[in-house]
């Protein structure tokens, strides 16, 4: 199986980034080819602009949509877009790691999307969903947040997990893959913030970690989460079960 990591976390020591490490022992003892994608070491540019277009199909305005498929068709995408797609089109699965900051990703991940699921090449107006590019593969997000799991309940601190990342579990979805239920390690504070003891704090650690290492161990037999497909829209996109 190949497996690529997108690691979205700006420091290489972080916990995001031992887990990441981790899971890449884990998967090649086992003898699988691994790809990390560490997009703050790799410098990514997240800003979808007129400058990462050179060869422009409209020189008067800029339609990101309308360049990108330009781009994708004349074989121009800029280099660092067609690497990550190219690292896509390898991995049978692709884990996402990152931290949740301001009850969503990190920026440099959402502009990921905006400049890697490319229009007119990975996505069209019925290459979606559940006819989407990427079908066939699997997809997983690991996310980690300072705050105890306690507080991700509805109405509670954190919010609902499941709120938080629908919009970049959908999106996953919407460019065809299997998204699988996400993985979550809570808890992960630090630098000042922290609802633990100093001991405490390394025994969590050391019990995340290990968490992790079994959900990767079983990911292989995981259902994905289930999502409606075009047989379940109406012409409008309503679902049929509401119009019956």
């Amino acid at each position: 199986m190949n497996i690529l990591f997108v690691l979205a976390h700006p420091e290489p020591t972080s916990f995001n980034a031992q887990l990441v490490a981790t899971g890449k022992e884990h998967f090649e003892a086992q003898g699988h080819h691994v790809e990390v994608s560490d997009l703050y070491a790799l410098d990514f540019d997240p800003v979808e602009k007129a400058a990462n277009y050179p060869d422009r199909i409209n020189e008067e305005e800029f339609a990101p949509l309308a360049e990108q498929r330009h781009a994708y068709k004349q074989g121009k995408l800029a280099p660092e877009i067609k690497q990550q797609i190219d690292m896509l089109e390898r991995a049978d699965l692709v884990i996402f790691q990152f931290p949740i900051w301001w009850h969503s990703v990190p920026a440099i991940l959402k502009g990921w999307c905006d400049r890697v699921f490319v229009s007119g090449g990975l996505y069209t107006s019925k290459m979606r969903y559940d006819k989407g590019y990427f079908r066939g593969k699997r997809a997983i997000c690991s996310i980690t947040s300072g705050a105890p799991s306690e507080a991700f309940v509805a109405g509670g601190r954190g919010g609902e997990l499941d709120q938080i990342l629908w919009s970049m579990q959908f999106s996953l979805y919407y460019m065809g893959f299997d998204v699988l239920p996400p993985h979550a390690s809570f808890g992960v504070s630090g630098h000042g913030y922290s609802y633990v003891s100093d001991e405490a704090f390394e025994k969590q650690f050391a019990t995340l970690k290990h968490n992790w290492i079994e959900r990767l161990s079983s990911i292989q037999s995981d259902t994905p989460m289930a999502y409606p497909g075009w047989d379940d829209w109406d012409h409008l996109g309503q679902p049929k079960s509401a119009n019956a």
